[in-house]
């Protein structure tokens, strides 16, 4: 057995101060700007309503359109085929569709009243936003309200400012007058092309707080990446980088959009895609931007509906589900959908993910938790990275509380321990 060695140091307590020193600006800065997922539940999608289409009931009407057009093509079994679930995990996952689909069919929904609405002339925008508020207030009073709600104005570019700035202003008036603000309220700045129009949105916001008696910072917004700009700006740097910190906390998330960006950079229609190399590229800057600062990240859509022969509608199940897991497997949780009948797609192939991966997650994390070697030796940040994973699945209704104590032999608030 060797002796052991005198334990002796070097460095004295004057050069461990000036380290300290040194990193302290630093330590303070990495605290701020990234403080790492909050934890909090994130929407696997999120539905667009043009504003002039909206009512209270909006998000039933479409719980039921989806399961209408489920039974009129062959049923969740025909959705799960066409998805590609797996076949022992084809009961578990059929049962969670059809009570998702009933119980909470939209997880977030967002009343358009940028390009999905148009321009209406100002006397019918203000019409339609003051009966947005007014409705959305009615489904939070009866409780249909979906768990994460709210408005896409336009956006700051000077055409439409003036236009934008009052609508959201409109909105935000009537709901704070009528009510308490919903929790999971979501405002939403698009095609943004620059920081200064997120400094812009923060200052907005503030005053909107004074106005109507909010807690400071209680109104955050989502940025929608939509723009050539955002992800490389004029100085060659990531413009999106620069917005996420130019928030001032505020920022929610960040929506890749798949259509605007694809024609910025002259992409053929026909070519247009969330799986476009150029989308992939404009995904990867979003995804590094948002890492550890809290800011969430949202995939786009396909604008290949289900609709027309019963052939048809499985195809587009089956894109939609592909591209849903596509999404998932490179650390997008969260999507948009454009029609009713890509629910029963977006939650198969959601469920499908998170319960093909509990069961492996569920025993590395076991083990880890139980210092148990095993064939994977996993790392802390490895071990954060699977009870985040649990997490999700347990926020989206993919995996059961008790299942995952049995499973992991950790109840469910072990889990933000680990995050």
């Amino acid at each position: 057995m060797a002796t052991p060695l005198p334990a002796r140091t070097s460095l004295d307590q004057a050069t461990r101060r000036q380290v300290e020193e040194r990193l302290a600006g630093h330590d303070n800065h990495l605290a701020q700007a990234y403080p790492g997922d909050d934890g909090m539940r994130q929407p696997v999608h999120t539905v667009y309503v043009p504003a002039d289409r909206y009512h209270r009931d909006v998000a039933t009407e479409w719980g039921a359109r989806a399961r209408e057009l489920v039974a009129a093509s062959g049923g969740t079994a025909a959705v799960l085929e066409a998805v590609g679930v797996r076949p022992d995990l084809r009961d578990a996952v059929a049962a969670q569709v059809e009570d998702k689909l009933a119980r909470e069919p939209v997880e977030d929904l967002r009343v358009d009243l940028e390009d999905g609405y148009g321009d209406h002339g100002d006397a019918a925008e203000d019409e339609a936003v003051l009966a947005a508020a007014s409705g959305l207030r009615e489904a939070i009073e009866a409780g249909t309200a979906p768990p994460f709600c709210g408005i896409r104005f336009k956006c700051l570019e000077a055409a439409t400012r003036a236009r934008g700035l009052r609508t959201l202003d409109l909105f935000v008036t009537a709901l704070a007058a009528s009510g308490p603000l919903p929790d999971g309220l979501v405002l939403t700045l698009p095609k943004v092309t620059a920081a200064a129009q997120v400094e812009a949105m923060v200052e907005v916001c503030a005053a909107l707080e004074r106005a109507n008696d909010l807690p400071s910072a209680r109104l955050r917004f989502e940025v929608q990446v939509e723009t050539p700009q955002a992800i490389l700006d004029a100085g060659g740097t990531a413009g999106v980088a620069r917005m996420v910190h130019a928030g001032d906390g505020r920022i929610s998330g960040l929506h890749y959009g798949t259509y605007d960006y694809s024609a910025s950079l002259g992409i053929a229609a026909a070519y247009q895609s969330l799986e476009h190399p150029a989308a992939d590229h404009a995904k990867a800057v979003m995804q590094l931007a948002a890492a550890e600062t809290g800011v969430r990240l949202s995939d786009g859509s396909t604008n290949v509906l289900p609709v027309g022969e019963t052939s048809q509608v499985r195809a587009a199940w089956a894109n939609h589900g592909r591209l849903v897991r596509r999404s998932l497997e490179r650390g997008f949780y969260q999507g948009w959908d454009m029609h009713p009948g890509h629910l029963p797609s977006r939650f198969a192939a959601t469920y499908s993910f998170f319960r093909e991966g509990f069961e492996p997650a569920a025993a590395r994390l076991r083990a880890y938790a139980g210092r148990v070697e095993g064939a994977v030796l996993d790392e802390p940040a490895t071990a954060k990275a699977l009870a985040r994973f649990l997490r999700r699945g347990l926020d989206c209704g993919a995996i059961g509380a008790a299942e995952l104590t049995d499973r992991t032999g950790l109840e469910p608030g072990a889990l933000e321990r680990l995050r």
